[in-house]
């Protein structure tokens, strides 16, 4: 009945709102705060808003998993349709993503009824701002829609669920896009560049007074003027405007349970997520993390609020969020190195003001045995350390460019859509190139995300003249998504596109002997070869195992001979240093 009557009200006042600028309700405001859209519910009234007021365009964008194109809306004083245009003009572009976790809708509701306070001049939204808003990112997880999906979590009455279509969780595929979605969300973020990337969440975890929670990319990994006026200025801001709309804010709460007043370490966002993604562009990043035990109006107020602040802020301080950005970019097109793994420094963190519950512990009902709980009728107030600052720990130096044969398309279709410059080689080509060499790596036992996950790779290195062919592709470092490259092509980055096992295939050996063949060879070829002979000798005198094992010492002779292999284990990304 609800439905029929939401159909109804949304039909006769499109007709309405056309005419006053007045947006229809949501199903959010219809229910008294108890529901969240559908799909279909939440591109209908989009569409009726960009009908209505010619502050909004809807534009359709590229494909999902589902079957449903993704959309993005653009809110501008202007009325821009293309942000291409609003960045001509100098806007500050918000990128706004809901629903990337179908299940935690706040972000769903709280952009609808921003978006019609704007409309109704009740919120300013100033005139060097453009919102760009995704209303919903996993569509295929909205449409698998359940009450009874995130059992921890309060209200509203049902919502969609976690994995997409292909029940991946979409925010772990930012650099190994294996959905049609993050392809698509690739293209949106690099046509928007946005100056501030916000991605709203509901958390998990401890219980505690506070709705709102924000997780922000780790300043130090930000690093340059970005990194410090993020720290400094930036996040101080926020704090500040939200506890004059009445919410204390504090970051994003990085722990399961227990005692969270002991303090904790922020939350490592890796360029798999959507703040370290963000980070690798020069984007100032944040994911508010609602309280999953809070009433879902109290959610969604508190979401809208903070997007209502990074307005604001946006809007005070566009010609220094600008500056910073283009500072940045140039910086990192003409660095010579760049950090791929950190390590996290304990020496230095930041105090907060963190209001909680008294935990404690007591029988299970079900087990008998001792069950975490949190008292609330125990609040209190405490000092709590966060340490967020990360030293980096490996630092590589920057090629002049890297060269990829054109067999390897599906990374050069992932470089390709983020915005990487390249060209094809118009002829074949000899280069002088750095190649790597893997020598050792683990592999994680079990999937995650669909993947078996490279990890603690072991290089060598030797500079090599080799042929490349007409069509391969060559890549110069000279641009502002050299972080990007670097932390994909890299091997021993921790989200690099080996570490994503997209260079699988030059881990298997295709070549081989049969011995009875090879003994013959092997020896005539041993003959030849004092430098191998002595290796050989040395390596029996110094491995039991390898002296008693005919095999492995045939198999070295191969393996150091030129009928092995040379791609076998070779890095198919050859740096140019020169």
């Amino acid at each position: 009945m609800l439905r029929s009557i939401y159909t109804l009200l949304l039909v006769t006042l499109s007709f309405f709102a056309r005419a006053q600028a007045v947006l229809p309700p949501t199903v959010y405001e219809v229910s008294n705060g108890m529901q969240t859209p559908t799909y279909a519910q939440i591109i209908s009234w989009w569409s009726a808003a960009d009908r209505a007021s010619k502050k909004i365009a809807l534009l359709t964008k590229g494909p999902t998993d589902a079957g449903f194109p993704l959309h993005l809306a653009l809110i501008s004083e202007q009325g821009y349709t293309s942000v291409h245009q609003a960045k001509k003009e100098g806007k500050i572009v918000l990128l706004i993503n809901n629903g990337i976790h179908p299940g935690e809708p706040d972000g769903i509701d709280a952009s609808m009824l921003l978006v019609k306070d704007i409309v109704a001049a009740k919120i300013p939204l100033p005139a060097n701002i453009v919102l760009a808003i995704i209303p919903v990112y996993n569509i295929g997880g909205c449409l698998r829609r359940s009450p009874y999906y995130r059992v921890d979590q309060e209200g509203p009455e049902a919502f969609g669920s976690r994995g997409n279509s292909q029940n991946l969780d979409l925010n772990r595929d930012f650099i190994k896009l294996d959905s049609k979605e993050a392809f698509s969300f690739s293209a949106i973020f690099q046509e928007c560049d946005p100056d501030i990337f916000i991605d709203n969440h509901v958390s998990n975890g401890a219980d505690y007074q506070h709705i709102m929670t924000l997780l922000t990319s780790q300043y130090s990994k930000l690093g340059g003027s970005m990194g410090a006026y993020l720290h400094d200025t930036f996040e101080p801001a926020l704090y500040k405007a939200m506890k004059e709309k009445g919410y204390d804010l504090i970051p994003y709460v990085n722990i399961g349970g227990d005692k969270p007043e002991k303090g904790w370490t922020e939350f490592w966002d890796s360029p798999r997520y959507t703040s370290g993604y963000a980070t690798l562009w020069s984007s100032f990043a944040f994911v508010p993390e609602t309280h999953m035990l809070k009433p879902y109006p109290q959610r969604v107020a508190s979401t809208k609020a903070l997007m209502e602040c990074f307005i604001a802020f946006a809007g005070s301080n566009a010609t220094t969020l600008r500056n910073l950005r283009e500072e940045t970019k140039n910086r990192i097109s003409a660095a010579t190195s760049f950090p791929i793994s950190w390590r996290l420094d304990k020496s230095r963190f930041t105090n907060y003001t963190f209001n909680g519950y008294e935990s404690g512990s007591k029988p299970s009902d079900i087990s008998g045995q001792p069950r975490l709980y949190y008292d609330r009728n125990k609040p209190f107030t405490a000092t709590v350390p966060i340490y967020g600052y990360y030293a980096p720990e490996r630092i590589i130096n920057k090629p002049k460019a890297y060269v990829i044969p054109q067999g390897w398309w599906k990374v050069i279709e992932r470089l390709q859509v983020n915005g990487i410059r390249m060209r094809k080689l118009s002829q074949d080509s000899t280069i002088e190139v750095e190649s790597y060499r893997i020598e050792d790596y683990n592999t994680a036992a079990r999937p995650y995300e669909g993947h078996h996950a490279n990890s603690n790779v072991k290089l060598s290195w030797q500079k090599q003249s080799l042929s490349f062919l007409k069509g391969d592709w060559y890549i110069p470092l000279d641009q502002p998504g050299n972080r990007f490259l670097m932390e994909t092509l890299e091997p021993q980055a921790e989200d690099s596109y080996f570490a994503w096992n997209f260079f699988d295939p030059i881990l298997g050996q295709k070549e081989g002997y049969s011995a009875y063949v090879f003994e013959d060879k092997a020896a005539a070829y041993l003959q030849t070869q004092p430098e191998l002979q002595k290796q050989l000798q040395q390596r029996v005198a110094a491995d039991s195992s390898f002296a008693k094992s005919g095999r492995a010492q045939l198999d070295f002779i191969y393996k150091n001979s030129p009928w092995y292999e040379p791609d076998h284990n070779r890095y198919p990304v050859f740096r140019v240093l020169h």
